[in-house]
This record gives structure tokens, C-alpha cells and sequence, in this order.
């Protein structure tokens, strides 16, 4: 994957899943407007899987790829074509594919790709000073079929935290890609859902993780059992160094 520039940090896992928070409510407590939402999303899905399907055949442009986007962010995500979109959204004379706006408030940037385009870190480039200039927190990247949605805490460093990835042309189960796009509904975006499911994701991030393990309060804790169980007093910044050197970089943990 290739890297932003060196101010910015990602923190994330793509291939981790979605938090029980994200699964989807049968209770008789799930308010209407959910359970409409979800059922929206469960037609469009399988009713996009076809034409979708097709733009792979075909390895359709990036142009075609934009209007399956905008008839999914309506039919399946509920959002006004009007209201709501913005096409080729000005920022300091560049334009973003899309701002989304809910009540006239600017909530993301959209950035599409050819639906033959693998997604990577690098295309957040054209839009991650557009969030940051516009005090933007969210960022979607998609090709029709992967939609990634980042989150943008602005300063120095940037730092960008995936907190969702799907694939509506995967073998996943239809209930899987519902739970997790939900929270790119009108309705869920409204209520900043999606904001807790960022928290918990990059909480348990492998950067939060290892951070955690090297911190003074853990690294005493490990130093006072090895005594106990070795005789062996090991100094704590030793056992930091330890720990980063044999545990978390082979691990993948820190970066």
C-alpha cells in the first residue's frame, strides 16, 4: 500500500470487521426509521449486483462508474441527488467528485474511481487537503463496488483512521455489507453513528495496541512478574525496548 506523506498517519485495519455495535438490531426496540433504512439498503444491493457486475465486464470508464455511484448514494443510501449532492465540489480552484451535504451541512468529500481501480491510500491524496481546508471529517472513497470511508482529524500530523471497508461484489453474506453500509446512510450520517464505530476501530487499532503495551504502567507491571517468576529484576526501558524489538515490529504492530 503506498504511503501518504510523511505528516500524515493512518491508523487502521481494512480486513478487520465491523464492531458488534455495527451488527444489524432484531429487537423490538430498533426504531423504524433503521429497519427502513436497512431494508433500503438490502433492495439496492441486490438490485446493483447486475449492473455492477457489468461495469467489470466491460471495464467501463470512470464517467459510467460516477453514475452507478449517484443512483446508489439515492436509491441505497437515501440521500437527495439535490438536496444533498454536489458535483465537482470547488475547493481553492480543485475540485472533489462529490460533497455531500446533509441539511445544508457539509459532511463529506467522495472521490470516485474506475470500477477497475484497486483503491489505495495514494488516492486520498486528491482529497485529504480538500477535508482538512474544508474542517471535513469524513472522506469515501469507492469504484462502484469497494467503498472505503476514512476519517480526517486535521493538525500536525493529519491523520486518517479507516473505519469502514466493503465490497459489494463479495461472497460475504448481504446481511454482512448492510450492517456495515448502513452507517453511510442519510439517516445514520445524520446521527453521526458512524462516529462511535470510528472510536471503537481505532481504539483497538495495532497502533493503539502497541502503545499501550510499551506504556510505563504496563512495562512495570511486566517487570514486577518477570521478578516474581525468574528473580530477575530487567529494567523497564529495557523491557520497552524488548517489547518493540521482538514482539511488536515482527507483529506488525508498530509501524
Amino acid at each position: 500500500m503506498d504511503e501518504l506523506e510523511a505528516a500524515t498517519v493512518i491508523e487502521g485495519d481494512a480486513s478487520a470487521t465491523v464492531t458488534d455495535a455495527a451488527k444489524e438490531s432484531k429487537t423490538r426496540g430498533t426504531p423504524k426509521w433503521e429497519t427502513q433504512a436497512r431494508d433500503r439498503l438490502k433492495t439496492a444491493i441486490r438490485r446493483y449486483s447486475k449492473p455492477l457486475a457489468d461495469l467489470v465486464a466491460r471495464d467501463a470508464n470512470e464517467g459510467d462508474t460516477r453514475l452507478l455511484v449517484t443512483d446508489f448514494l439515492c436509491d441505497g443510501l437515501g440521500f437527495d441527488k439535490y438536496a444533498d449532492l454536489t458535483t465537482e465540489y470547488q475547493v481553492k480552484g480543485e475540485f472533489a467528485d462529490y460533497g455531500l451535504r446533509i441539511d445544508r451541512e457539509l459532511v463529506a468529500f467522495i472521490e470516485v474511481k474506475r470500477i477497475a481501480t484497486k483503491l489505495s491510500t495514494r488516492h486520498l491524496r486528491q482529497v485529504e487537503m480538500y477535508a482538512v481546508n474544508e474542517g471535513v471529517e469524513w472522506i469515501i472513497l469507492t469504484n462502484g463496488a469497494v467503498w472505503q470511508v476514512y476519517h480526517i482529524t486535521g493538525g500536525l500530523p493529519v491523520v486518517i483512521d479507516l473505519a469502514l471497508e466493503v465490497d459489494l461484489l463479495s461472497d460475504e453474506p448481504p446481511a454482512h455489507k448492510v450492517n456495515q453500509l448502513f452507517y453511510l446512510s442519510r439517516e445514520s450520517l445524520k446521527k453521526r453513528q458512524i462516529d462511535e464505530l470510528w472510536k471503537a476501530r481505532r481504539a483497538t487499532s495495532p497502533a493503539s495496541l502497541a502503545q499501550v503495551l510499551v506504556s510505563d504502567p504496563v512495562a512495570e507491571a511486566i517487570r514486577k512478574e518477570l521478578w516474581r517468576q525468574t528473580g530477575h529484576r530487567v529494567d523497564t526501558a529495557e523491557i520497552v525496548r524488548l517489547l518493540s524489538d521482538t514482539l511488536l515490529r515482527p507483529s506488525g504492530l508498530q509501524g
